[in-house]
C-alpha cells in the first residue's frame, strides 16, 4: 500500500528539461518536512488528457507551461475567477477526486512587482506582448490598483483576447500595434511578456529616466532591453522573480502550508548562477 504521506507533483510542458520549477518546489518540501516528490514531465497538448486521467491518488498537483495552460481548461472540474478572466490555468490541484484549476501567475506578478516598486501607487503602465502572460499581467495590474494600461501586440486577434480579459476585470485597457511599442516605455511600469529576442530592438528606445521594468525572460539574462534599462538608471525585475512568487503560491495551494519564500529564493538563485 502506498504511503499516504508521500505525495507527488510535477511541472508539465514541451520542452521541459530546462525548467527550474523542481528546484523551487523541492526546496520548499524539504524546508516544510514533507516527503514529497516533484518532477519534470515532457508532454504536449495531445497527450495531456491521457496523462492526467492516468494519475493516481498520490498526486497532489501539477504546474503547467504554455500552451498547456489553455489545453488543460476542458479537463478541469472547477476553476478560480482568475482562470476565467485570463483563459489560462498554470496550476492544477487534486482535491477529493476533483481537478481544481488556478492561475498563480497573476498574484505572482503582483508580489514580484511589489518587491521592486518604489513608487506607490503606479500611475501608468504598459504591457508588451499579447499572449497568456500578457493576460495575466493585465489581471495583475487590475489587482494591484493601477488605473489603466496600454498593451502593444503584434496580432490584432491577440488584442481582442486581451480586451476580453480587461472587460472581465472592468479594467481600462488601450490596445496598440507593436510598431508603436517604443512610445510606451516612458511610463511608471513596463511589463514585457514577449519571448526571448522579441523585444530586443526596443533597447535603443529606453527613455532617459525609466521607471520599473519587469521582463519575464530570465535565460539568457539580462536581455538587451533589461541591460539598457539598468544602464539608464531604471529598476528591473526578471522572470525569476515571477517564477519564485508564482511557485510559492503553488506550494501553498498544493500543500496547505505557507511557502518558505527566502529558502526558495536562495535555491533558485543558486540554480540560476550554476547555469
Amino acid at each position: 500500500m502506498a504511503d499516504p504521506s508521500r505525495r507527488r507533483a510535477a511541472v508539465l510542458g514541451h520542452p521541459i528539461a530546462h525548467s527550474l520549477s523542481p528546484v523551487l518546489h523541492l526546496a520548499a518540501y524539504d524546508a516544510l518536512g514533507l516527503d514529497w516528490s516533484y518532477e519534470r514531465i515532457d508532454v504536449t497538448g495531445d497527450g495531456l488528457a491521457v496523462l492526467i486521467d492516468g494519475l493516481d491518488t498520490s498526486w497532489a498537483g501539477l504546474s503547467l507551461t504554455m500552451p498547456l495552460k489553455r489545453d488543460v481548461l476542458p479537463l478541469l472540474d472547477e476553476v478560480d475567477p482568475l482562470v476565467t478572466a485570463t483563459g489560462a490555468a498554470n496550476t492544477v490541484v487534486f482535491t477529493d477526486g476533483r481537478r481544481m484549476g488556478f492561475n498563480t501567475d497573476v498574484d505572482g506578478l503582483v508580489r514580484a512587482l511589489a518587491e521592486h516598486a518604489e513608487q506607490t501607487p503606479v500611475r501608468s503602465a504598459s504591457v508588451l506582448g499579447g499572449g497568456a502572460t500578457a493576460r495575466s499581467a493585465i489581471a495583475a495590474l487590475a489587482r494591484w490598483g493601477v488605473p489603466s494600461a496600454t498593451v502593444y501586440v503584434r496580432r490584432p486577434e491577440a488584442g481582442d483576447e486581451l480586451r476580453v480579459t480587461a472587460k472581465a476585470l472592468s479594467f481600462p485597457l488601450v490596445v496598440e500595434p507593436w510598431l508603436n511599442a517604443s512610445g510606451g516605455l516612458g511610463v511608471d511600469l513596463v511589463i514585457s511578456t514577449t519571448p526571448v529576442g522579441a523585444s530586443d530592438a526596443l533597447a535603443i528606445a529606453v527613455p532617459s529616466s525609466p521607471g520599473l521594468l519587469l521582463d519575464v525572460v530570465y535565460d539568457p539574462w539580462p536581455t538587451p532591453l533589461a541591460a539598457a534599462w539598468v544602464g539608464a538608471g531604471g529598476r528591473v525585475a526578471s522572470g525569476l522573480d515571477l517564477l519564485l512568487h508564482q511557485a510559492c503560491l503553488q506550494v501553498e495551494l498544493m500543500t496547505g502550508h505557507a511557502a518558505p519564500l527566502e529558502i526558495m529564493r536562495s535555491a533558485l538563485q543558486s540554480a540560476a548562477r550554476a547555469r
